[in-house]
Order: structure tokens, then sequence, then C-alpha cells
């Protein structure tokens, strides 16, 4: 009996350890949102997991208002450094909030901290065996008056796409990909992939909501898709464990 007990928890704890987790770390376009049955927001990080297989566990340590400063300031990345282990990933994807220059604990210089932010979570990922994934911030519903979707995220996806090139690092160009994602709902439909509701429309808001840089879930699952496309096409082979457990 004992033998038997034994050989099941070695079974087990292989398994246990042939899994892979990948952490995604970021901003609210990311993080996991309370509610998720009643809330409209939805991160794309949050409806990951169900684009993979059952090797691969996604750990969403996203959270709304982080930049790359915020983030290592409250040690979050500090406690995601410590459980790193071999062959696990770090999605990367921030920008948003290192904009805000009115904010001292969170802006960035694109050229300079964001840049050494970067450097720093890939350096610290690979310390630990772990392969870091960049990806450039998802594009905002900012259409103007001729239809153009204009950009509003400056130089910080130039440098998240040099610090990729130059540290040899795997990428995903989430702006790229969610502008044309923008451009093929349109300025109107578009609507759809974000929060716009009227009082009274949805529960969960009681007064108009027109949010262009946050995600509904359909929003959300389309961005999910688009990684998970990039993934399948990729030849880096960094990305062969992630890729070999995508869900056809």
């Amino acid at each position: 009996m004992k033998k038997y007990i034994f050989l099941t928890l070695l079974i087990t704890s292989a398994c246990f350890a042939q899994k892979t987790t990948l952490y995604t770390i970021g901003d609210s376009t990311m993080a996991n949102k309370k509610d998720p049955d009643k809330n409209p927001e939805h991160g794309w990080a949050q409806v990951l997991q169900p684009f993979f297989k059952n090797d691969i566990v996604v750990v969403n340590k996203a959270v709304n208002g982080r930049s790359t400063k915020s983030f290592i300031n409250e040690k979050r990345w500090d406690s995601i450094y410590k459980k790193l282990k071999k062959g696990d990933y770090v999605f990367i994807e921030f920008g948003h909030n290192d904009e805000k220059i009115e904010d001292s604990t969170r802006y960035t210089n694109p050229h300079t901290t964001y840049r050494y932010n970067l450097i720093r979570f890939v350096k610290e990922s690979r310390e630990k065996g772990a392969i870091p994934v960049l990806l450039t911030s998802i594009a905002r519903r900012n259409f103007n008056e001729k239809g153009v979707l204009v950009p509003t995220h400056g130089d910080y996806p130039l440098e998240t796409r040099l610090t990729a090139q130059e540290y040899k690092v795997p990428f995903i160009d989430l702006e790229y990909y969610t502008e044309l994602l923008e451009q093929s709902y349109g300025p109107e439909k578009s609507k759809q992939l974000h929060l716009h509701f009227k009082a009274g429309e949805n529960p969960y808001y009681d007064k108009d909501k027109a949010d262009d840089t946050h995600l509904s879930l359909l929003g959300a699952t389309k961005i999910a898709q688009i990684v998970i496309n990039q993934i399948k096409q990729s030849e880096d082979p960094q990305l062969k464990k992630l890729k070999d457990n995508c869900k056809m």
C-alpha cells in the first residue's frame, strides 16, 4: 500500500512539474476584473487560459493603472521574480500608464526609464531561465472625423520594438494588430470592442459609459485570439512550448 501511494505521489508530482507557467504583467487592458459574470469589462489576459491546453497555466499579474515604474516600485515584479522557474514565460505589455506625464509615480520617459525597465524585466526573467515576451500596447479606439485611426502611444511602442530587436526577445506587435482590428470594425462598430453604454443599458453602469481604452468581453477575446495567432505563426524557437500547447 505504501509503495502504491508513493508511486501515485511520484506520478502526480511529475505531471505537475510538466506544467509551464505563463505570467502576464501589464496594466488594465490585460488585468483580471472583478465580477466577471456581470462586469462588461475584461482584460485580454483574463480570457487567455482557454486558448491553451492544460500544460500551460496562465497567471495574470497585470494590475489596473500600473506603469513599468509603479509595477516595479510596488514590488509586484519582485514577487513574480521570486517564483520564476526555468521554462516559464513572462508576457510584458506596458505603456498606457507610462504615458501619464502628470503623475510622477507612474510616468516614464520612453527613451530612458521605460526602456531600461523593459530591459530589467527581460534580463531578470532570463536569469531565472524564464522566457520573456515583449508586446506593444493595444491601440485605443481613437478615430478622427475622417475615420482615420489616430495613434495615442507616442514612442513607447517604438522602444518596445527596439528592445525586442536588440535583446532578441520574442515579440508580438499588439499595437499593429489591434489597429487592424479597430479598422476592420470601423468608427462605429468598433465601440463593441470597448465599453459604450447609455445610462441604464447595462446594469453595471448607472451613467453613460464611453470608454475607448478598456475592453468588452468581445474585445478582450479578439485580442487574446490575436496573441494566440501570432504565437502559432511564429518561427521563434523560444515560443515552441507555447505554440505546441495552443488549442487548434
